[in-house]
């Protein structure tokens, strides 16, 4: 009878494993709260993935723009500006060679 527990000591290991099994309850109410639920997930993903599409929307314009405004500035400033400094560089040359 030397080996077995007394009953108080029995009642404090009962009481010990009820504390971590209470413990381990404790924690696992915690980590349900952090998890994020599927629904809320899936919301969010969509609404991640339209924002996605509307950047990559805006930069397509962005680009379309930056092309037009390149044609423009070449249509509107450069052919002129040749169109005026041509002539009087030849006529420069001509000049130059008589």
């Amino acid at each position: 009878m030397a080996d077995e527990p007394t009953p108080g000591e029995m009642v404090r290991r009962l009481e010990d494993r009820l504390a971590d099994v209470r413990d381990d309850i404790q924690q696992l109410g915690r980590r349900m709260d952090e998890k994020v639920d599927q629904k809320v997930y899936d919301l969010r993903h969509e609404a991640l993935g339209a924002r996605v599409a509307t950047l990559e929307t805006r930069r397509e314009q962005d680009a379309e723009k930056l092309v037009a405004t390149r044609r423009w500035l070449i249509g509107a400033v450069v052919i002129p500006l040749i169109g005026v400094l041509l002539p009087v560089i030849l006529l420069l040359m001509q000049g130059a060679g008589t």
